[in-house]
Order: structure tokens, then sequence, then C-alpha cells
């Protein structure tokens, strides 16, 4: 499509007021597209309150945690919320037989008793910019894929150097509409992030796997960081010279509640939805990829959770990688349901023949979209044995643990055979491996992870395209006559990665001249072997095709713009800052069944069960609710609520997003989605989508008379009835 018409399109999109409620909105645009339909709704604030560059606004309390969640600032001195699950690993981390802080929780009493989580950052959005042209300069329907996709690298990387320049910030350019608009995002990353609070395990995670996705949910998933800077308030590495970061910014946090039909918005770091595919692309996603991976991951849990039930410290050890594997596993199962429900696959289609009669309805429309459908069809067709065979090889191969760690290897291979090779090098790359195994083997149960390579192993030798097999099965195959538990046993018993003193006795005494001994270890070579068939057969061929695909779905995107002029088009999500907005709501999940919009204290005791790990009641929670004291938490209904349901459209990374009410008060933290509304990063069904929110009451009410950890109710701005 000609850039001129990309232009008209946005210039269009602008111009209309947004009419649903569906959708992830860019902030800036809030006032061109979105702040009538939501002052309308409840919303009492300006889109200047929300989205600023010149003044102070809510953006500024909003963070990206970790990379892959969302925080929000709610004290002066730096304190964030987020949901429990996020900071799991970082609370893992600090975890041990000793100071189990996974079961027992921990409540820093002091700012010098928080604890630095290495690795963890937090970023804050500076501002954005439509840099659409700028980024297109030069494009045109003359270059092929390969050279559009070269020369807009160039120049977003050209417009990224000079964003930074002379500056702290970091940019990143970010395509929009599957590549027909772009933005520039300016942040600020702060490195020294520390562990304040967390809840215990029966608390933070109560209902465990069995409850994730579902409604109702009576899990109190919280935790509590801080953000530590510089003594110029600017981002600095980990040092006992840091002091709490000083914000522009940070939520007021409401006692009030909410009621049914009341108005609420979701600010986070949505991360990645597909709400524009064909029936093509739906029916791959959730009759073809999404059962695979859910039976792989399926084996991989059972045997992992039956570990776990065995021991407290396997529990420990594992707790966060089987959090994992499951939240996306039982996520995929609701999703595939979710779209058979509706009959997707119909509605896309429909919606496609009728594209195909627009398409055809001029000679100039079919020149350009006559043929894109078929394209479509023949490109998926080619695709699918290539992308479950990398399926196959990312979530059986590289599910195996200790295939996954002797990746980490492939360097030290690589630079041994090189006679150019510096000494200093190779005690780089040795001392890191070093720091890597102590990392690695302090979660490291070896007997799980024989059992998932046999199973693993034996799903690949059944059920992957023999073509695309690698080559070490042929060898398990001629030594071992596929009896996959001796080959693992074989392999366990002799390779060097099998535990950690092997390891770095290992890397101890390492020389180049070492490096053969490495390739023959077991490990090592069936590491080797999987990585080979990926990238010598699987990546040239799904890169290509996953490429055409992209390609046809740009074009397919603009099209569906000029097709419908009239319709408010929402970008999909990519991990930036966007907005949802919806109310309060209950939903009726199947026939004669219908869903309160909130769940109460009362709810955790009736599910409590002492014979299982995730129904045991907090004892202190218990003594709480039998004597009523809530404190000054407890609704207008005298209950204590725990949890409520809305209408915001929100999908994974929008873990721990604040949910406000319409004076931009916060009054839940986000934490999940309804199973029966998984289907939405594919397709928003209203009548079911809900997003599931933890009310802050609840969340203050265990910081305050749960962990008795006053010192942080009193940094925050209460407001009260």
């Amino acid at each position: 499509m000609k850039k001129s018409g990309i232009i008209f399109l946005m210039i269009m999109m602008l111009r209309i007021t947004a009419t649903a409620e569906e959708g992830m909105w860019i902030p800036m645009l809030l006032e061109q597209l979105n702040i009538k339909r939501m002052q309308d709704l409840g919303l009492k604030l300006s889109a200047e309150d929300i989205y600023s560059v010149n003044h102070s606004s809510l953006k500024d309390a909003i963070v990206q945690f970790g990379g892959g969640c969302t925080a929000e600032i709610v004290s002066s001195q730096g304190l964030i919320l987020t949901n429990h699950h996020c900071g799991l690993g970082a609370i893992q981390r600090q975890s041990s037989l000793q100071h189990d802080y996974l079961t027992d929780g921990f409540w820093a009493r002091s700012f010098e008793e928080e604890l630095p989580c290495p690795g963890v950052t937090v970023t804050l959005l500076i501002r954005m910019e439509d840099v659409t042209a700028k980024v297109l300069e030069g494009v045109d329907d003359k270059l092929n894929q390969f050279q559009r996709a070269q020369l807009i690298q160039q120049n977003a990387e050209k417009l990224e150097r000079a964003a930074t320049q002379g500056a702290r910030f970091e940019a990143k350019i970010r395509p929009f509409y599957y590549g027909n608009q772009y933005y520039l995002f300016v942040n600020e990353i702060y490195k020294d992030v520390r562990l304040v609070g967390a809840p215990p395990s029966n608390i933070g995670k109560f209902g465990g796997d069995t409850d994730n996705w579902m409604w109702p949910r009576h899990t109190g998933d919280f935790s509590v960081f801080r953000i530590y800077a510089s003594k110029d308030n600017e981002p600095a590495s980990y040092s006992k010279e840091n002091i709490p970061y000083k914000p522009k910014y940070y939520l007021p946090i409401s006692l009030k509640g909410y009621q049914k039909s009341d108005f609420t918005f979701v600010f986070g770091y949505p991360g990645s939805t597909r709400e524009y595919l064909t029936s093509f692309g739906v029916d791959l996603t959730a009759n073809k990829e999404n059962p695979l991976r859910v039976g792989l991951r399926q084996q991989r849990l059972e045997i992992m959770k039956a570990a776990m039930d065995e021991s407290r410290m396997v529990r420990i050890q594992y707790t966060s990688k089987a959090n994992g594997i499951a939240n996306y596993w039982k996520k995929m199962i609701g999703e595939s349901r979710g779209i058979r429900r509706i009959d997707a696959l119909s509605v896309k289609m429909r919606f496609e023949r009728n594209f195909q009669n627009w398409a055809d309805s001029t000679a100039e429309r079919q020149a350009r979209y006559g043929n894109l459908l078929s394209s479509f069809k023949s490109a998926y067709k080619d695709f699918l044995p290539i992308d479950l065979s990398s399926i196959f090889i990312g979530e059986a191969g590289l599910g195996i643990e200790i295939v996954r760690f002797a990746s980490g290897f492939r360097e030290l291979a690589r630079i041994s055979h090189n006679k150019q090779t510096k000494p200093k090098d190779l005690i780089n790359v040795t001392e890191s491996l070093k720091r890597n195994a102590r990392d690695f083997y302090k979660n490291y149960h070896q007997p799980i992870d024989q059992k998932v390579m046999v199973a693993m192993l034996k799903e690949m030798s059944a059920k992957m395209d023999p073509a695309y097999l690698p080559d070490v099965f042929a060898e398990i195959e001629k030594e071992y006559k596929n009896d996959f538990e001796n080959y693992a046993a074989r392999l366990f018993s002799t390779s060097v990665f099998a535990d950690s003193s092997r390891v770095l006795d290992f890397l101890d005494s390492y020389k180049p001249s070492r490096v053969r001994t490495m390739e023959k270890d077991r490990a090592f070579h069936l590491m080797t072997s999987l990585f080979e068939r990926y990238e010598k057969d699987i990546t040239p061929k799904m890169t290509r095709l996953s490429q055409q695909i992209d390609s046809l779905q740009r074009i397919y995107m603009a099209a569906q713009m000029e097709m419908q002029p009239q319709k408010v088009w929402y970008p999909d999500a990519n991990s930036t800052l966007r907005i949802a907005y919806g109310k309060v709501d209950d939903y009726f999940p199947a026939d004669a069944v219908k869903y309160n919009y909130f769940t109460t204290l009362a709810g955790v005791m009736q599910k409590e069960d002492s014979t299982i790990y995730d129904y045991q009641v907090d004892p202190q929670l218990k003594k709480l609710f039998l004597e009523k004291d809530y404190g000054s938490y407890a609704d207008q209904d005298g209950n204590m609520h725990v949890a409520f349901t809305a209408s915001n459209h929100t999908t994974g990374g929008n873990s721990g997003s604040p949910v406000l009410n319409g004076e931009g008060q916060l009054i839940g933290i986000n934490f999940d989605r309804n199973w029966e509304g998984t289907l939405s990063d594919l397709m928003y069904d209203p009548s079911q989508c809900r997003n599931i929110s933890i009310d802050i009451r609840y969340c203050l009410f265990v910081i305050d008379k749960v962990a008795n950890s006053k010192r942080l109710i009193n940094e925050m701005k209460i407001i009260q009835r």
C-alpha cells in the first residue's frame, strides 16, 4: 500500500470517536479517540491527567516490572505494588529452607531490611511519539520484503540514537498495526529494585493452579517492592548509598469500593494480542499449536508436582518454574475452548467472504487485494509442519533443563575452536558459566529432569514430523532400541552437566583442548543435535514463511481499515503502555449459571482444606475473619471483599496493572482473566471476557492486619469513604 494511503487511514482513525469498551488504547491518543467515551462512562479526569509530557500525570506512576508485568507507584518513596506471581521469581531467589519466604511470606520492618533483587528492573515511560513518516521514509512498493525490513530497521535505529543522544534514557521504536504505523518510546530504566513485602503463599497463591484463570477467585495476589535511585534520583546499579526513588506522581488509593457498572480503567503494559488474524491464523493457534503445547506441558507439570508434593525443598526450587509452565498451559486450554464456544472460525470466515466480495468489486482493489486470502491459505499450509516441529524443539527438547543449561556452553565450544581466542576471553566465559551454574543448580532436582527427558523424547520420537526429527533419535534407536529410560539413565550417570560439582570441576580446570571431551558429553551432544536441526532445517524455512505471513498481514490490516473507514481500530498489544476501560460487571458462564462480580473472605474459608497445600488458610487471616476484625477495609456491606471482575480488555503483561476508578484512584490490582474469556487475545467476547483484580482493600488489610506492616500503610495516600 502506498505511504499516502496509509497516512490517510491514520488521519481517518484520529477523527473517529471510539464507541466500544473493547481494546487496548495508546495513551497519547486518548484526546482524539477515547476521552469523551470514557467520560461518558464515568471518568472524571482529562486526557492530560492520564498522559502528559508537560506535567506529572498518571503515566508517571505506571512501570513495567521485570520486563513482563506491570506495577504501580503508591508512595512518595518509590513503593510499588504488583502481583505475587510477578514477584515470585525474586521471592523464590531470596528463599531457602532457613528463610522460606514463599511459604511464610516476608515483611521488611525498615528500609535497611528491604532485600536487593539482582536482575529485576522497572521501566518508566518518559514520552512516546508517532514516527511513522520518518520510519517509512524511502519505503515503497518497489522494495521486496527483505529490503523493506532492512530500510525500516536503519531508519528506526537512526531515530533511536537521536532520541537518546546525550541522555540517560533508552529509546525503542515499536511497530503498530502490523507495520503500518510506528511509535518511538523513550524510557528510563531503574535497576535497583528491592523486595519489601510478600504475603505467605497461602494468601498470595491461595487456590494455586487449580484456581488459576478461574472465577470466583480468592487469592491475595500481590507483592510489594521499592525502587531505589542515586542521590540525584537517577537510575543506578545497586548500592548501599542509593535512596528511595522520588516519583513525579504516585497513585492515591481509594477505600470507597465499587458497585456493579462502575467505570474502571486499567493502565499497564499488555504483552501480545492478535485480534486481526485470518481464520487460518486462528485455526493454527487454537486447533494446532495450543493442543500440542498443552499436552507437552501437562506431562512436565505432572512430573514436577509429584516431586514437589514429596519434598519441601523441591517445592521451593520448583514453585516459580511450575507456575511459569502452568500459567500459559491453562490459558491455552481456555483460549481454545473459547474459540470453539463462539465459533470464531465461522465469524472470521464470514468476514473474509465479505472482504473478498469487497476486494473483487473494483478492478483496482482486485489487483491489490484479490489474491490476499488465497495467499494466506497457501502460506499457512506450508508453515504448519515447520511450526509444529519448532514447538517440539522448544517445548519438549528445551523443556529438558539439562539440555537448556548445556546450551549455554555453545559459546565456550566456539571460542575453544578459535585459535585466535585470548586467554582473557576464555576466562571471562568460564567465569560467567560458573556463575550461571551456581544459579542453575540451586533450583535443580535431577530426578525431575530425568523423568521429563524420558517423557519428552518419547513424545518427539512418536509424534514429530520425521523430516525434522534431530539425528540423535536415529542414534538412540540404533544403540538403545528406543529405550528412552535406559538412554536417560546412561546420560545422567555420565554427563558432566548432571550435577554442579562435575560442572564446576570441569570449568575450574578447563583448557581449549578439552572441548572435544565436552562435545562428546551425552547431554551436550543431545543439545547440539536439537540445535543443529532447528538452526539448519527449521529456522530458515520458518523465517521465510513467517516473513511472508507478516507481509500479508500488514497488507491485510491496511485493507481492513480501508474496507471499514468508520471503524475505530485499536492496535494489538505489544508490551507498550496502554489504556483499557470498561465497567465492574458480572457474567453468565453457562446456561442457568451466574457469577457475582466480587468475592469475599468468607469464600476463602469455604475453600479451606488443610490436606491440600493450595487451600490451607493462614492462621492469622482466619482469626481476623472469625473476629470480623477488618479495620477500615471492609466494604459498606460489612464483608471483606477479596477480588472483583470487570470488562476491561487485558492480556498477559497486564498482571500487576492498577485498576482505577473514574477519579484515577487505585481500587484494585489486575492479576488474571476468567477462563471463559481467555480467547480475548484472538477475539473479544463482551459477554464473557472479564479481567480479575484483587480488591485494593484486601491488599491493605493483609499488609496492615495480617503482616502488621503499618509503616507501609502510613506511606500511602489513602482516600477514606
